[in-house]
């Protein structure tokens, strides 16, 4: 065989390598998929043994793993090996790269055996943004052949890593446009809450989750001010002492506070008349706050300070309303009232009373997937089955969020069981019309409920039927939901 012909050979290797990574890399967008495809291409034209791309993090200057960004290499890598990872990044210039410890240029590289190992063989390789290096391709490569690393190879590892380069930069510019876009949908989303929820308890969680969205390599934490007293309300525990010591050490400063290492941000919320409603925490114990999320808090911070703020306002003037704003259904209040009413009078006439506790599956994810916008029109367009499925004299509740409460004075536990299938039947044959909804993604929608009920008993008391009730609602949420469970316990 002639020399000509195998370097035709190698040449025609090479270019199908080119044409595998190009595919890959047009093919796919998910980091996992692009590393699964630029492994097969590699191994069409060496043996390899790993291949790992690291991406160097400006904000903590961390190189971090391209799959796993929260992944730091220092954390579980040799300390020397760890720091010529670094040097490539830091010192590269292009069309440098490292063999096996040996810093090497490719417009120096003609001596190929001097580097090379007959096994294996370390390639340290810089992505380049302009004439800067922003991330490196580790290859590891266990050799059968001793001259199967020819300079063709790399010169077509420059060319691919160009390529690779390209796609991560266009990744990460789209996911910053896409952060740029869920920052401004939360900022709707929360105006919206104003418009729409007046219950801190029902607001809250929202906020939480719509920060935490889009702030995800950090925890969030909702504090609320009481009678001067800072309570955490989101999530439901904190054992940071450091987050809880500076938070009982905020006095009435309404500009944000950082920690001197930047992982940990404290935003307060702030009234109108500049008192201290609370305050939202950012807390990391790796990454930094970078000025975009700082950003991005600090404006979700002060819109949320005006939904929190109207909140309070709604429940002093509401605090004796009985109706639900939305849905215009009893309030929770009101259920209470009525269901003391109910069981007193169960109770005193010996007369049959039923609650049905009713909940609408998977609603988190309308409200994820379209907004609470269509949330809402839900909410409003079950409470209207509520209504029209149910005699005068029964008494429909908002007890929270997605969740409802009936109470059927007069009524055995068939009988409640029969309305209970009838409303769950009335709502999952309900299309929603969305046409009107301003921003919906969709025209229309389908929703199912799950159902629990209970009949009073002698003996039970009024908090009794309903957490009986609810008992059965649970139980058929974790058994399928869209069905009735009777509770005749």
């Amino acid at each position: 065989m002639s020399d000509a012909f195998e370097q035709e050979n190698l040449n025609s290797k090479e270019l199908d390598f080119l044409s595998q990574v190009s595919i890959g890399l047009t093919q796919n967008s998910a980091p996992e998929d692009i590393m699964s495809a630029l492994a097969e291409a590699f191994r069409s034209i060496v043996k390899l043994e790993d291949l790992n791309i690291f991406l160097y993090d400006e904000n903590t200057k961390k190189l971090r793993d391209y799959t796993k960004s929260w992944i730091v290499i220092d954390e579980n890598r040799d300390k020397a090996y760890t720091e010529k990872l670094y040097k490539v990044v830091q010192e590269a210039k292009y069309d440098d790269f490292l063999i096996n410890d040996n810093s090497i240029n490719i417009k120096d590289f003609w001596d190929i055996n001097k580097y090379i190992s007959t096994r294996k063989n370390t390639i340290l390789f810089p992505l380049m943004k302009g004439n800067t290096p922003y991330g490196l391709i580790e290859l590891v490569i266990n050799l059968t052949i001793s001259d199967i690393l020819t300079i063709d190879f790399f010169r077509a590892l420059i060319i691919a890593a160009y390529q690779i380069s390209l796609k991560i930069q266009n990744k990460v510019l789209a996911d910053k446009m896409q952060a740029n876009i869920d920052f401004y949908d939360s900022m709707k989303n929360i105006a919206k809450i104003i418009e729409t929820q007046y219950d801190l308890n029902y607001i809250i969680p929202l906020i939480g989750e719509l920060i935490d969205k889009f702030i995800s390599d950090h925890l969030i934490y909702i504090f609320l001010n009481k009678n001067d007293k800072f309570n955490l309300v989101w999530p439901s525990d904190c054992r940071d002492s450091r987050i809880l010591e500076m938070v009982n050490n905020l006095n009435g400063d309404t500009q944000y506070i950082l920690a001197d290492d930047n992982k940990m941000g404290l935003f307060p919320l702030v009234a109108a008349d500049s008192s201290i409603l609370g305050c939202i925490v950012a807390h990391s114990h790796v990454d930094r706050l970078s000025q975009r999320e700082i950003d991005y808090i600090d404006q979700l911070t002060k819109q949320s300070s005006i939904t929190i703020q109207r909140a309070n306002m709604y429940a002093e003037n509401l605090q004796y309303a009985t109706l639900d704003a939305l849905t215009g259904l009893n309030n929770r209040r009101q259920f209470e009232v009525r269901l003391k009413q109910e069981v007193a009078a169960a109770k005193r006439q010996q007369r049959p009373l039923c609650a049905i506790m009713m909940d609408i599956d998977f609603f988190k994810k309308v409200n994820d997937n379209y907004g609470h916008a269509v949330g809402d029109e839900v909410l409003k367009n079950v409470a209207e089955i509520i209504k029209q499925s149910l005699r005068e004299s029964d008494i429909p509740s908002r007890y929270g969020g997605e969740e409802f409460a009936i109470l059927l004075p007069y009524t055995r536990l068939e009988e409640a069981g029969s309305v209970a299938q009838r409303l769950r039947g009335n709502v999952e044959a309900k299309h929603v019309d969305l046409t009107h909804v301003k921003d919906a993604k969709i025209s229309e929608i389908q929703v199912t409920v799950s159902v629990g009920v209970y009949e009073y008993k002698e003996g039970d008391d009024p908090q009794q039927l309903y957490t009986k009730a609810d008992k059965a609602l649970y139980y058929a949420k974790e058994h399928g939901r869209n069905k009735v469970i009777i509770n005749r316990g």
